[in-house]
């Protein structure tokens, strides 16, 4: 990856194109280029089965006549000027929203810091078949694994260009990369399959080949022989920090600002009140210093800060852009996302700030329980709090981990799921939403 992102040719563009938008008849306007970069190899049984590589620059412009708006998108080597007048016309004919409308001049970030998001070293197509290659052969070398799923390496970047007619105009770059494999263990009807990965802003940060590859076939093989637990009530259910991440996402949901004032979100008469144990806290930081999920300014131009989300239990926060923070009465936050040609809240890094016991520690005191490795559906409704997954794992017995078990569905309320949560320590802060090995007291499990 040899260059972050031509920022001057693309601000200028950017530039070019609001004063375009503003001189076709609209009142306001901005402009966003999003450049992507990625460079992928796949591998399977110790052949190269896809080598893949992509580049694309995509423009869009959102424009504001009074409370109407209108977004465009088109690639490089469009006309900027037809884009502009297609993009007036089209919010002269939309309806007015209310909340519409850029960020308030006074919310935008004049200074943002350098994250250090970016490492510009250059991985070839042979290093990232080598790397593939190897974890599938170290996936492959555990006793038990009988075949593969695959195996892949990858390189990219991402890069963010804003401008807007009322005084912003900011870029910046993040690269990734990352290992994978996949392996199957058993014969017949009796094989299991699992995986690992990692991912990384900076490619010396990443595990190597080697472990990624032994993980995956230690896991596959563990999951053999599983039993079908039986059917009981007030089982403690141990989420396994690779589900936690998913769990605590359905946190980020719940609280997100534009699910809150379109009224879809449980908790949305919950703000001030205590919504997990008391003790535990939430947080989410744009401004982490190479966090995977990092952005100095958001799809507004708006610079966030850290925000206890959740503090000693309590709800503090939603996640706002200046239209849901417009919705509900408040001021955005910085969590604006640019999402193609809109914008909506979104969580940055967001962690759930793990406990004082190991996950061991925290197994041992449950005594008798399910340990869940996956998660099966999507049975959650975010409006009522009902979960309903299908899952599987390990029985714990005896404060261990005793047998794998599968074709089992594990059933609650998010409502009371968050107040009998108790986190372990193991926390991984590598990933965008970080969260510990977690238990979860009362739950129903339905088996046999």
């Amino acid at each position: 990856m040899s260059s972050q992102i031509d920022s001057a040719n693309l601000l200028s563009r950017a530039h070019e194109l609001v004063e375009l938008a503003r001189k076709a008849g609209a009142d306001r306007a901005d402009a966003v280029v999003v450049r992507s970069r990625s460079h992928s190899v796949s591998v399977r049984l110790g052949k190269v089965e896809s080598t893949d590589a992509s580049e694309s620059d995509d423009f869009s412009l959102r424009v504001f006549i009074g409370n109407q708006v209108a977004s465009v998108s088109a690639n490089p080597g469009f006309d900027l000027k037809v884009l502009a007048e297609r993009a007036v016309a089209m919010a002269k004919a939309s309806p007015e929203d209310p909340y519409a409308g850029l960020a308030d001049e006074a919310d935008l970030a004049r200074t943002y810091p350098d994250l250090d998001l970016y490492d510009g070293t250059e991985v070839s197509s042979d290093q990232l078949r080598e790397a593939a290659l190897a974890a599938e052969a170290a996936a492959l070398a555990v006793s038990g694994v009988t075949n593969s799923a695959g195996a892949g390496a990858s390189a990219g970047m991402g890069g963010l260009v804003l401008v807007t007619s009322h005084g912003f105009a900011g870029s910046y770059a993040g690269s990734r990369f990352g290992r994978s494999a996949g392996v199957i263990a058993g014969e017949g009807t009796r094989m299991e399959r699992d995986h690992d990965y990692d991912s990384r802003l900076f490619f010396a940060d990443l595990d190597a080949s080697e472990d990624i590859g032994r993980r995956a076939g230690e896991r596959a093989v563990r999951r053999l022989n599983p039993r079908q637990a039986e059917t009981g009530r007030n089982v403690t259910v141990v989420f396994d920090p690779r589900v936690s991440r998913g769990f605590v996402g359905h946190i980020a949901g719940a609280i997100n600002g534009a699910s809150v004032a379109r009224k879809t979100s449980f908790l949305r008469d919950r703000m001030g009140t205590q919504v997990l144990k008391a003790g535990l806290n939430v947080t989410d930081d744009p401004l982490k210093v190479r966090g995977s999920s990092s952005r100095p300014f958001d799809g507004e131009g708006v610079s966030g800060r850290k925000l206890a989300m959740i503090e000693d239990g309590v709800l503090n926060h939603w996640f706002l852009s200046s239209s849901a923070a417009r919705e509900l009465g408040l001021k955005t936050n910085g969590r604006g996302a640019r999402g193609g040609t809109s914008v909506s809240p979104s969580s940055t890094n967001l962690e759930l700030e793990p406990g004082p016991m190991t996950p061991e520690e925290l197994i041992r005191s449950i005594g008798t329980g399910f340990y869940v490795t996956e998660l099966i559906g999507h049975g959650v409704d975010m409006i009522s709090g009902d979960y309903s997954r299908g899952a599987s794992g390990f029985w714990i017995e005896n404060g261990e981990l005793a047998y794998p078990v599968s074709e089992v569905t594990i059933a609650s309320n998010l409502k009371e799921m968050f107040l009998q949560l108790t986190p372990a320590s193991d926390i991984d802060r590598k990933f965008g939403v970080a969260a510990p090995t977690i238990a979860i007291e009362g739950m129903t499990l339905a088996g046999r």
